[in-house]
């Protein structure tokens, strides 16, 4: 695995935002009903993702046996479209996963490089010195998110086996997205967790995963939590290692850009972006700090 970097030095510009969904709790009763915000922000704190009833493509939940268990979540989001209500029926695992239609920016030469070099998105910076554009063109770029969510539903002290949890894995063939290879509920602190970034299935070396960590407050005289941030590359395999060190929440997230494809819509017209960019985010609850149901 690749050395893990200080935030200092990939500190991300204000445009460079996140998405992420985020359930009032990781952990939840069997049958509760839970809201689920989808926010965009920057450092694990966000705001209410604008119009989203427009913006979603697919919303659904996996539950622990994976497809034989799922909920289309488009309905609840018309309903309410600020925090929409997920029921998890059986107790286990289960995967909230969310993908956006496409939308698109235009940002000025010198935005559009600082943003390409906070994100860490060498392949385009490259092309743009090469093409001798980064201080003078501007960036015309269509992007999509892919947001996931493991929420853990619990009925008495113990979880379902491991081998009938199996929906935390499971691979949807995204553009971008981020799958764990362990259960993170089921580790015990301080344990790791690989992480696989994968496009349409298949592993990507060598891209830049940020991560955060809500912790307990640093001071007794605030009750607001601390955020833990640092990044890592993925190895030739497309994975990244994790340690976590306590309860979470956790915010996982990547960014790809590669070439637009020649012919793009948006809203029924074409558009014509230099750029396709997809954002990634993953987050769940971390061990609780004992062994129940492992």
């Amino acid at each position: 695995m690749r050395k893990l970097l200080p935030f200092f030095l990939i500190a991300p510009v204000a445009l460079a935002q996140q998405f992420w969904l985020q359930p009032t709790g990781f952990r939840v009763a069997a049958g509760a009903a839970v809201p689920v915000q989808l926010l965009v922000g920057d450092n694990f704190t966000g705001h209410a993702w604008p119009r989203p009833t427009r913006r979603v493509r697919r919303f659904v939940r996996y539950g622990p046996a994976g497809s034989a268990d799922s909920t289309d979540l488009r309905p609840a989001l018309l309903t309410d479209s600020l925090a929409p209500t997920l029921r998890c029926a059986a107790p286990g695992t289960h995967l909230l996963a969310l993908t956006s239609q496409l939308a698109y920016l235009e940002l000025p030469a010198a935005e559009f490089t600082a943003y390409l070099r906070a994100e860490g998105l060498g392949y385009a910076l490259r092309q743009r010195d090469e093409a001798g554009e980064a201080a003078t063109k501007p960036g015309r770029e269509a992007y999509q998110r892919s947001a996931k969510a493991l929420v853990l539903a619990t009925s008495g002290p113990h979880l379902p086996s491991a081998g009938a949890d199996t929906a935390f894995r499971r691979v949807l063939g995204l553009p971008l997205e981020l799958v764990p290879e362990q259960n993170p509920y089921r580790l015990r602190p301080g344990a790791a967790l690989t992480v696989r970034v994968l496009r349409y299935g298949q592993p990507v070396p060598g891209a830049q995963v940020q991560v955060w960590q809500l912790a307990p407050p640093a001071a007794k005289q605030t009750t607001t939590p601390s955020v833990v941030h640092f990044a890592t590359l993925s190895n030739a395999q497309g994975r990244v290692l994790l340690r976590l060190v306590g309860a979470g929440p956790y915010l996982l997230a990547a960014v790809r850009m590669e070439n637009a494809p020649p012919a793009l819509t948006l809203a029924g017209a074409p558009i014509r972006p230099d750029w396709l960019s997809t954002w990634a985010s993953l987050t769940f609850g971390g061990p609780a700090g004992n062994s129940a149901g492992r």
